[in-house]
């Protein structure tokens, strides 16, 4: 008795350790390839800052709204394929993860029509929410050269799940060095040779987006890498897209909540006195803690991947210890780089101004900004437990609860009524943040992780079953 206690001992941590190194070779690349994708928007915007107010003014508004209304849309409907391919990949049923992929493009290429439409009339929609016109028109120009972009982003975030699925993050890694390195001359000359101005820095984006699809693509065509997991497109690609759906639309949800709701905030920056100095200072922080979050983001995927891996090969045990290896790799990140920002506070606001109140603005905010980095670095990681798990509609309704009503009450009665101003409205996100991460941990502290498997290895091997017949009978209906 007192060995196999023993051995229990000894067994535990070595899983853990064990844990820690896969994780991390799916988290570093990840870490670096998510910076390198935000980094394509940042380039683009420095690019057009040369140009004008006007053109950095407009840029700036089209950027935050494409992305609020685009692009996380597509990131958070892709989610739905890391539990699919995941699970599917740990059940060993790799072909399914071919099939998987297609349907995934297709499901968000049908998104982009009705995004587009948005986009096309964003000026009008802009100046009835009481933007200024010509800024309104500047954004809505650049957001309608951005549609290439958007379709690019339907296909290329399922590749990227298709590839991290099965733990194939240097293709991505290299191939995101490779497109940075493109996109940078790509968009100084199309902005600045050529005189495009800010239609050049939107053409380049586009560009790049593309560029990463093929080269993904090539990999996944020719790459031994890829072989098992290779199939031809059929029907049963079609026959999917409701299952997909079923998972895409919580996740996309449990994504944009979070993300709408710190956009309002900022907006509701706008209506305090001084608003030049709020939102200036809201937008900083915003910025902060956005660029913090690719890194945390990296970690959620390797939590997300190395979880659905395992509940699909029927592992629990394996996908608990996964849950804490994650969790500590990514909460030892955030107190890395909060204590950091701390230390730096006096000195962080003149990276984005040289305006003395709003570097001792920044100061005051720091300690909210730190403690707002450790919430992302805990909430990343158990967003991708949801993921891998494919339990995101439970996701969904927390970020729900947790930014609707708390955050934002929170953050406008602390803001307005009690005239903290900006420091209110950050202080709502935290709050929010708070609820979210508290109740996502104690759903995943109480997760049935046998159940969990069971239902993994249920939602494959079903699902093959039913296409099957539904196949059958198309068949037999078509003779």
């Amino acid at each position: 008795m007192l060995e196999s206690e023993e051995k229990n001992w000894i067994i535990i941590p070595l899983a853990f350790v064990q844990e820690l190194k896969k994780a991390s070779s799916i988290a570093a690349p990840m870490v670096v390839v998510s910076i390198l994708q935000y980094l394509l928007q940042v380039v683009s915007i420095i690019m057009v800052g040369h140009l004008g107010e006007l053109s950095l003014s407009g840029v700036a508004i089209a950027t935050s709204l494409t992305n609020v209304t685009g692009f996380s849309l597509l990131s958070g409907m892709a989610g739905g394929l890391e539990t699919l391919c995941g699970q599917a990949y740990g059940a060993e049923q790799f072909q399914k993860l071919g099939t998987y992929t297609y349907t995934a493009i297709i499901s968000l290429i049908l998104v982009c029509p009705p995004v587009c439409v948005l986009w096309i009339f964003m000026d009008k929609i802009l100046i009835l929410l009481g933007q200024d016109p010509t800024i309104s028109l500047e954004a809505c120009k650049y957001s309608m050269w951005l549609i290439p972009a958007l379709f690019g982003g339907a296909v290329l975030k399922p590749l990227t799940r298709y590839l991290q699925s099965q733990s194939l993050t240097l293709p991505m890694l290299f191939s995101s060095i490779v497109i940075l390195s493109f996109h940078i001359p790509a968009c100084w000359i199309l902005v600045y040779k050529l005189k495009l101005g800010s239609h050049g820095a939107a053409i380049a984006f586009g560009s790049s987006t593309w560029l990463n699809v093929i080269l993904l693509s090539l990999f996944t065509i020719y790459s031994s890498a890829c072989e098992k997991t290779r199939v031809p497109f059929s029907k049963d690609v079609l026959l999917g897209i409701s299952e997909f759906y079923r998972l895409a639309i919580p996740s996309a949800v449990m994504v944009c909540l979070k993300w709408w709701s710190c956009e309002l905030l900022t907006l509701l920056s706008g209506l305090l006195p001084n608003a030049k100095l709020e939102t200036s200072v809201l937008s900083i922080c915003l910025t902060i803690s956005t660029l913090h979050f690719t890194v945390a983001y990296g970690f959620g995927a390797a939590a997300s991947t190395r979880i659905s891996n395992e509940l699909g090969a029927g592992n629990p045990q394996a996908a608990r210890v996964t849950v804490w290896a994650t969790m500590f790799l990514s909460i030892t990140e955030g107190i890395i780089v909060s204590v950091t920002l701390f230390f730096c506070r006096y000195v962080l606001g003149y990276a984005y101004s040289n305006e003395k109140q709003v570097v001792n603005y920044i100061a005051v905010m720091a300690p909210l900004i730190c403690l707002s980095i450790l919430m992302d670095s805990l909430q990343a990681v158990l967003s991708g437990v949801a993921r891998g798990s494919g339990w995101q509609h439970i996701g969904a309704y927390v970020n729900l609860g947790a930014f609707y009503l708390v955050g934002l009450p929170v953050g406008a009665v602390l803001g307005f009524v009690l005239h903290l101003r900006g420091k209110g409205l950050w202080i709502g996100i935290i709050a929010g943040s708070i609820v979210q991460s508290t109740l996502l941990s104690l759903i995943t502290g109480f997760t049935n992780w046998k159940k969990q498997a069971d239902k993994a290895r249920e939602r494959i091997f079903e699902r093959k079953s039913s296409v099957n017949s539904q196949s059958d009978r198309i068949d037999k209906e078509a003779t």
